[in-house]
């Protein structure tokens, strides 16, 4: 059984192309399950779908959660299939093995009061509160990930059609419209912030430091924690939760699921649907506090 373990190891970086970590995870995740079967008195080879069913009702009443349970139903399959390819076995008992369900979490979204409070708390006076102004606007007027805001540049600006150019996941192209209180601070920004923040040094991207260089993925979330204190806000905030926001505030207003995927850069619609799952919560509270038989 060792020897077929280590093959299964090396059919998985090789065959399969696996990171360490999850082969190192497989092979382990195999080796629970082969002693699990052996103190049952099952060899590997009488397995079938009532038995593995069986393990995996095992892992749960251990408390595993349902990743650790999905992963090992991963690992089971993997080893199975390997097993028919090296002819071990004519075929595989587990083909038919259910994935747990898997839990809807849903983001973490502000109201648009609070998001307002939040782009209201910097300060307008100075270049760099001019910039953070603009940058919260751009957020939240265009639901775009931090990678994207950082990794844009002034040549991926069309002012004059209010339009940005996003190079998204894996390098996909899409374009997203500017609302105008964001076109606003943008021009603003451009004309009496950025300015001052260049004068030493021109990086080309649209949001710098004060050195002239690109703003970090990591100075924008200190920024945006900077304004979620000052405004008050007990929520956890991050730059993504701006595009929860945006993302869940389109739907309330009646986008169409469509355009608030193709807006988000969403390659499948399934990923955008769970803002409908936010915006329902939403109507099913409404009807809790103000029905009276709610």
């Amino acid at each position: 059984m060792v020897n077929i373990i280590d093959r299964f190891a090396t059919y998985l970086r090789v065959e399969r192309g696996c990171t360490e970590n999850t082969c190192t995870s497989y092979v382990h995740d195999i080796r629970r399950f082969i002693e699990f079967m052996n103190r049952r008195h099952i060899s590997w080879d009488r397995v079938d779908l009532n038995t593995v069913n069986g393990y995996i009702t095992y892992l749960r009443r251990k408390g595993y959660l349902n990743s650790s349970i999905s992963r090992t139903i991963a690992a089971i399959k993997s080893f199975y299939r390997f097993l028919v390819i090296e002819r071990y076995l004519d075929t595989s008992p587990v083909e038919l093995l259910e994935y747990p369900k898997k839990e809807l979490k849903l983001p973490n979204v502000l109201t648009q009061d609070e998001i307002f409070r939040i782009i209201e708390a910097a300060d307008s006076y100075t270049p760099l509160g001019i910039r953070d102004r603009a940058m919260l606007e751009l957020l939240y007027s265009t639901g775009i990930r931090i990678s994207e805001l950082t990794n844009l540049k002034l040549a991926d600006m069309f002012l004059d059609e209010a339009f940005l150019r996003i190079i998204g996941k894996g390098g996909k192209e899409r374009y997203v419209p500017i609302g105008k209180l964001a076109m606003d601070w943008l021009t603003i920004y451009l004309e009496r912030g950025r300015p001052y923040l260049k004068q030493h040094h021109d990086s080309g991207y649209l949001f710098i430091n004060r050195n002239g260089d690109k703003l970090t993925r990591m100075g924008v979330w200190k920024i945006v924690q900077k304004y979620a204190n000052r405004a008050g806000i007990k929520k956890p905030v991050t730059p993504h939760t701006f595009r929860h926001s945006f993302a869940t505030h389109m739907l309330e207003g009646g986008a169409d699921l469509r355009v608030v995927q193709e807006l988000l850069g969403h390659a499948s619609i399934k990923t955008t649907e769970v803002y409908t799952h936010i915006s329902q919560e939403k109507l099913k509270e409404a009807v809790r506090l103000y029905h009276p038989r709610g």
